[in-house]
């Protein structure tokens, strides 16, 4: 089975019943036909099979249909964080060598010159003449459907290569412990380039026969108002979401609270206080789960049973789960060990980096945790130095390298510092002669805007220890 096959459950067996809601109502059929019109474009410009595309787009219902497209003619879809600006975008250019980068005419300006281009209002002026017919050519479930960028430790961006086989390993998985049916509505405003909006998302969605409404973004002063009228069952949301809905009125809260059977959290840690308080308002635990570009979900709190604050719960199914030591030994119960995983679910490997990860190994994860007598496992942190702001991941040494270059640093360190609503943000720690006005600008236009540092505090020179490692822990507390 392919990805393909698992949608049919939807496109064939729901093809009239509404399916999302954008810019109107539109059914599976609708949806069926969109995908086959765009997969016949794509095909009438010569992207074949084992080609990539590049997708640099906002939400939008094309962000779909190019995806689904993708999914059948067995192209390599690979979505471009729409945040990211001429540096990000030049390297996963190089990197995954796409025939073609798909985005508007706003944000084409961001693209680096060379390369093909096709805007979206280009293809919307022509999708239509080409025909709805069915062309799927993808029969293998281990094929590679995408490759999604996520930063390692060294700051260079890596492609992890997610096959049918782990969406759809994730997709049954999601819609059978979360029990999500067709009687669900599915708020989705998470952005649709990343695994939490798309693996999540999209395929619990089409996989159950849901309705969902699709959102550019979240808009927390709009997203009242949205769960008012679309009275949905399911959300799926990041800790910094959940931080800004404890704003919203305590009856307004109770309401939403009153027709939801489900609201999700993941992508970084949701403090306790925050569950607690919200369960409050809205009368839900929110049901806290674990997952990584490169694995999908791993971990989830059950949705019947205990939904542990703090914890990201027991392993899905077919998830193994080992919590190793330094040496490589099994942490006991109530130690502190690092995760490695394998399962149905764990990536291919990484994008012309075949030396980073063997197919079927224990994957190391870089995330520190303790497991508990009863199987609940509760995340400690990164073993490296992982920022995550409102739901993203941030990799210093990326802002370090970028800051080494420009006029007057001499050296550079980027550390995370706690943030009431994004839980962290990251701060430079600069020695030279530098004009901290002009870094921040250099890093508006080449940096994505979370990760460009909070302030810029001077320091005569970086503490290390006698082999030169950056001791971050004595950098000087930063004051906003």
């Amino acid at each position: 089975m392919t990805l393909p096959d698992l949608f049919d459950y939807s496109f064939i067996g729901r093809r009239h019943e509404v399916a999302i809601e954008w810019d109107r109502e539109h059914t599976f059929g609708d949806i069926d036909d969109r995908a086959s019109r765009m997969a016949n474009l794509l095909a009438g410009r010569g992207v074949a099979a084992g080609d990539r595309i590049c997708v640099y787009l906002p939400n939008c219902l094309e962000f779909i249909d190019l995806f689904l497209a993708a999914t059948r003619l067995g192209v390599i879809f690979v979505p471009v964080n729409v945040l990211y600006r001429d540096r990000e975008i030049r390297h996963i250019l190089a990197d995954a060598d796409p025939v073609a980068l798909i985005t508007t005419a706003e944000l084409q300006v961001h693209v680096p010159p060379g390369g093909t281009v096709w805007t979206l209002e280009e293809l919307r002026s022509v999708v239509e003449e080409f025909p709805a017919t069915r062309r799927v050519a993808v029969t293998d479930g281990e094929a590679p459907a995408a490759i999604v960028y996520t930063s390692g430790t060294t700051g260079a961006s890596k492609g992890a290569v997610l096959t049918h086989n782990n969406f759809i390993a994730n997709a049954v998985n999601l819609v059978t412990c979360w029990q999500i049916t067709a009687a669900d509505r599915l708020l989705l405003t998470l952005p649709l380039f990343h695994v939490h909006g798309l693996g999540n998302g999209v395929h619990a969605w089409l996989l159950s026969g849901c309705r969902m409404r699709l959102t550019e973004r979240f808009a927390h002063e709009q997203a009242a108002g949205w769960m008012g009228e679309f009275a949905p069952t399911l959300f799926f949301g990041v800790p910094t979401m959940y931080v800004r809905m404890l704003e919203w009125p305590a009856a307004d809260a109770a309401a939403i609270g009153g027709r939801m059977r489900l609201f999700v959290s993941g992508s970084a840690p949701l403090p306790a206080p925050v569950l607690e308080e919200f369960r409050g308002l809205y009368g839900h635990t929110i049901l806290e789960r674990y997952g990584m570009s490169e694995t999908l979900m791993n971990i989830s709190n059950p949705l019947y049973g205990e939904r542990r604050p703090g914890a990201v719960g027991l392993p899905l199914p077919g998830v193994a789960v080992q919590n190793r030591r330094p040496d490589g030994t099994m942490a006991a119960d109530g130690e502190v060990g690092e995760l490695f995983l394998r399962g149905p679910n764990v990536f291919s490997g990484y994008w012309r980096k075949p030396e980073l990860f063997t197919p079927g190994d224990w994957f190391r994860t870089g995330d520190i945790a303790v497991r508990a007598a009863d199987g609940y496992y509760t995340l400690q942190g990164r073993r490296s130095d992982l920022i995550i702001s409102g739901g993203f991941n941030i990799y210093p040494r990326e802002i370090e390298e970028f800051l080494a270059e420009q006029p007057g640093v001499t050296e550079v360190a980027v550390a995370g510092v706690p943030d009431a609503r994004r839980g962290e943000v990251p701060v430079a720690y600069v020695a030279g002669e530098f004009d901290a006005g002009a870094l921040a600008e250099a890093c508006r236009r080449h940096l994505a805007s979370f990760k460009i540092p909070r302030g810029f505090v001077p320091v005569e020179k970086l503490p290390r220890t006698a082999l030169g490692k950056v001791q971050k822990h004595l950098l000087p507390r930063w004051e906003p």
